[in-house]
């Protein structure tokens, strides 16, 4: 990487990126520390107050798993801590399903034969209307990564259309330049979301055989690009179901530890979705449990007594609602995963892929899709219950739901 590449980036410190960083980790390493941990260490790491990543590999290990309890009592305490008794809720607005990557877990992948669509910025503005409608003030933009469609402009102008009435916007698209984002962080979004997907590198070369996303380290820097462009939240994770979860998780805490320490001036937020059925039929690699996701739950917590920790509607209602006072402080309720789920927009636009090339719908396939055709969603949600019947949930366990993430006008 050369000198002229790293000055755009102020959050860079006496590194050049987390990239590298990330190759000098050797969580191969840190994974056989974890499983070889005993309980005698698991529960040293837990009574500490400043964790290293060798700590957090001792929270995620089989011998802490049978410390469920005090671990989940310990990461309860340091949520209500820092964050009170207040759930903040979201909800994902799709853009568009189009998308030039071959991803083979994902249903937007481009050689999926799927009806696409993508919405206008006048759609865009009806759907956050209808979300607006159900109390949603948090609005995350998600697209598939396609130039033609989802350019800097287009992003752009959909966040200056909403900045006018949706408090909090934050956008979960393909990577771009920094200059890129810039635009649109003036339009008025003020977060970015990017999942790493896998650590594991041979995974990720396996997993994406098509596209930009097939670079491995230009994604892994997306988050400091946002950074330097502006953005003020910033969201990481990874996709469980692709690597070793041990591995997975080791690679987020490692990167989280990076940017509280070199783009400290942003919001940190770490999601931890596992793959869920979507077109392609997909099935994943590897398995991590309920028993699993709780205790990493608490981990991320005990390591990072400061971020968010987000789940969606990927998992089932009864997980959520016994995750929710163990740490979790930021929920989507009610979720579309397909453009225009929330009020039909773009139906009359939807046409065919058939490997990446756009074919038309014709009269006897329209009749065969019928009146209720939409375009194809990324993947099933599990948890389908109204944001209504969330938040009653919320406040039956004793906690506040809250609708907006924060207010643009106090923050300088």
């Amino acid at each position: 990487m050369t000198a002229s590449r790293q000055s755009p980036f102020p959050c860079y410190a006496f590194v050049v990126s987390f990239v590298s960083e990330f190759y000098s980790l050797q969580l191969d390493a840190l994974v056989r520390r974890s499983l070889n941990t005993n309980a005698t260490a698991a529960r040293a790491s837990l009574e500490k107050t400043d964790l290293s990543l060798t700590d957090f590999a001792q929270l995620i290990s089989p011998a802490a798993g049978e410390l469920l309890e005090p671990l989940g009592r310990r990461s309860q305490q340091l949520t209500q801590q820092r964050f009170g008794k207040v759930i903040r809720l979201f909800a994902p607005l799709y853009l568009s399903n189009e998308c030039i990557n071959n991803c083979k877990y994902c249903g937007f992948s481009r050689d999926n034969p799927i009806l696409r669509v993508t919405l206008s910025v006048e759609e865009v503005l009806r759907e956050a209307r209808a979300l607006m409608e159900q109390g949603f003030r948090n609005i995350l933009l998600v697209s598939g990564e396609h130039p033609k469609f989802v350019s800097s402009g287009y992003l752009a102008d959909c966040a200056r259309a909403l900045h006018e009435e949706v408090p909090s916007i934050s956008l979960e698209v393909g990577p771009m330049e920094t200059e890129e984002y810039r635009p649109i962080v003036e339009a008025g979004a003020d977060g970015l979301v990017v999942y790493q997907e896998t650590y594991d590198q041979a995974v990720y070369a396996d997993m994406h055989t098509a596209g930009p996303k097939r670079n491995f380290e230009w994604r892994m820097e997306t988050p400091e690009r946002a950074y330097a462009a502006g953005f003020r939240g910033l969201g990481i994770g990874a996709l469980f179901g692709l690597g070793d979860w041990r591995l997975e998780a080791l690679g987020v805490a490692a990167y989280a530890d990076y940017l509280l320490r070199n783009c400290w001036k942003a919001q940190l937020t770490i999601s931890l979705p596992r793959l869920r059925p979507c077109a392609g039929e997909f099935q994943p690699l590897t398995q991590i449990s309920d028993r699993d996701l709780v205790q990493l739950v608490c981990a991320f917590r005990l390591m990072f007594p400061d971020a968010g920790l987000v789940l969606s509607t990927r998992e089932p209602a009864e997980l959520r609602n016994g995750l929710i006072p163990l740490g979790i402080t930021l929920l989507s309720a009610g979720s579309h995963t397909e453009p225009g789920g929330y009020t039909g927009a773009g139906k009359e636009k939807l046409h065919h892929t058939q490997r990446g090339r756009i074919v038309e719908l014709g009269a006897s396939e329209w009749a065969a899709a019928g009146p209720e055709a939409h375009a194809t969603g990324q993947f099933d949600i599990a948890d389908e219950r109204s944001p209504q019947e969330v938040a009653e949930l919320i406040r039956q366990l004793g906690y506040e739901p809250v609708w907006k993430d924060w207010d643009a006008a106090l923050v300088g």
